[in-house]
């Protein structure tokens, strides 16, 4: 359903891009905030030791447990009354990951901007806290030595690309800020340049 959307809604990208969005769609890091807005969670029967190992807030545990219901509703409404479902609960996501997929991923965009600036190439630095079952990661963005953006999420991947998102506001802000100076300066000089962004 998911796929069949994406191809309907966004026919001028790229089918690899089509297909890193159904798979950021349909991801467990996806599914399982709309698991658990749902209240899924509390509905699950499980066993005592997943019980008391948190089970009931496992990322994959819910994930699932949504997939089960959406074939639930496909089986009692078919597949038109499942693709409605799917799609209310799911289409602020896809828009979401719509949009990245236009503009590039975050750290990629990063990347090249702190390449374009002379800034070398940004590195991470990551911590976590809480238990197995639910950790939550923060990740800095360090650009040129000193950190310009962080962010977290319940995976690395994700605290890394809230901290990308972070760092590219923070360094556009910083070329806008020094490009009027060093223009100002250049057209002294009798120099034309080009801002860094």
């Amino acid at each position: 359903m998911v796929t069949h959307h994406l191809y309907e809604e966004y026919p001028d990208l790229p089918e690899g891009d089509l297909a890193r969005m159904r798979a950021a769609v349909v991801s467990t890091q996806a599914l399982a905030p709309i698991a658990e807005g749902l209240g899924i969670g509390e509905s699950l029967l499980l066993g005592r030791g997943e019980e008391s190992s948190g089970g009931r807030n496992k990322a994959s545990i819910l994930a699932d447990a949504l997939e089960a219901v959406l074939g639930a509703v496909y089986l009692a409404a078919g597949y038109s009354g499942a693709e409605s479902l799917v799609l209310e609960l799911m289409e602020a996501h896809i828009a979401e990951v719509a949009s990245e997929a236009r503009l590039g991923d975050p750290k990629n965009r990063l990347q090249e901007l702190a390449a374009r600036m002379g800034l070398g190439s940004p590195a991470y630095e990551i911590s976590e806290r809480g238990p197995d079952h639910a950790k939550q990661f923060s990740a800095g963005a360090v650009v040129a030595g000193r950190q310009v953006g962080s962010g977290s999420g319940g995976s690395k991947k994700e605290a890394e690309r809230q901290a990308a998102v972070a760092a590219l506001e923070r360094l556009r802000e910083d070329a806008q800020r020094v490009a009027p100076v060093v223009e100002a300066e250049d057209a002294r000089n009798g120099d034309s340049v080009v801002a860094p962004y």
